[in-house]
């Protein structure tokens, strides 16, 4: 610090200023949901069934969750090291080829570093997997530069891609199972990289449809969607602070498909409430809620009025726990916005 602040000082700037802050106790992560794992597991389940799946990787071959599948198929496991560019360019000549590729780095360096030639193998008809990792505004350490919130923005309008974002380790097997084994187009797979601690569980009887959601909580007061594990559980416990403060009936409704939408699943999922909720785990601009938005308008009869929650400036950078509230993304925060709508008032 003294160094510092002496060259701060010889440049004329102000002295860095040290304040201290206790110590975040250590999360209990008990019966947490681990994401990556899951899709590890459920890739080397499919790969086991399909011949024609090559698993590629940017030299994240841990954080991707990749070791399992390359100890059990070296010769379909390809380290392009950190070249997203060439890597993609390398699926779309495998998948020409006949192969699967299956492509790996996280979500803020796979979404930009290699946009064009994503766009290029989709508008060729080459179908490929894109699995980016380390997704959304968690953890919030890193860095804005980590913390991947613009990729929704960045690869929504490639034509015939689909992207979707599972909130549980049960729904990751599906969406791998959708990307890899019934999908007709090129999928982005989104996943959360940290452990979740989930206040909610997907309904026994839920199966992933393409272009549905359903439904976590009832409620017919308003509807919020959502999606990953982060939001959804936060947008959950809001639901609950809205039924004990408010006697408000909030409907939380996980929608994984980022951009695409049945419309007529969504008619009726607003056909029998005034206010629309969106809770993004990204920037608002360009998000699931601004597709969403679009749809609703586009049906004007509703009459339902809708809100976008999600990020409006640069992600902050600190605990998890700080980063939510800075964005006022954190439960209390949605539960105090989205009481003040259904008044009539503005979130703060």
């Amino acid at each position: 610090i003294g160094t510092g602040n002496r060259l701060l000082g010889e440049a004329g700037a102000a002295p860095l200023v040290l304040e201290g802050a206790p110590k975040p106790a250590r999360p209990d992560l008990s019966g947490a949901q681990r994401l990556v794992p899951a899709y590890s597991r459920a890739l080397v389940s499919q790969a086991e069934r399909n011949s024609r799946v090559i698993a590629l990787d940017a030299d994240l071959i841990l954080d991707t969750g990749l070791i399992p599948f390359a100890d059990r198929f070296p010769d379909r496991f390809v380290e392009c090291g950190i070249a997203e560019q060439d890597m993609v360019s390398q699926a779309g000549g495998m998948a020409l080829a006949g192969a699967l590729p299956v492509v790996h780095s996280f979500a803020c360096f796979l979404s930009t570093r290699a946009n064009e030639q994503i766009y290029n193998n989709a508008t060729e008809q080459r179908r490929i997997v894109y699995v980016g990792s380390l997704a959304g505004l968690l953890p919030g350490g890193p860095g804005h530069s980590h913390q991947s919130v613009r990729d929704i923005s960045a690869l929504g309008a490639v034509p015939g891609l689909e992207l979707i974002q599972p909130c549980c380790e049960d729904e990751v097997v599906q969406a791998v199972d959708y990307c890899l084994a019934r999908a007709e187009n090129s999928c982005y797979l989104r996943l959360v990289s940290i452990p979740c601690q989930l206040p909610f569980r997907l309904p026994e009887t839920y199966r992933l449809e393409r272009g549905c959601g359903v439904a976590l909580t009832e409620g017919t007061d308003a509807v919020l969607f959502g999606y990953g594990p982060v939001m959804l559980a936060q947008a959950y416990q809001a639901a609950d602070l809205l039924r004990e403060r408010h006697g408000l009936g909030l409907r939380v409704v996980n929608l994984p498909w980022l951009n695409l939408v049945d419309p007529e699943w969504l008619a009726g999922q607003v056909a029998d409430v005034r206010h629309a909720f969106t809770l993004d785990d990204h920037y608002v601009r360009g998000g699931q809620g601004e597709m969403l938005a679009a749809h609703i308008a586009e049906r004007a009869e509703a009459g339902t009025r809708v809100r976008r929650f999600g990020l409006r400036r640069i992600p902050a950078c600190g605990q998890n726990d700080e980063v939510l509230r800075a964005h006022r993304l954190d439960a209390e925060s949605l539960a105090a916005d989205m009481a003040a709508a259904m008044a009539g008032g503005r979130p703060d």
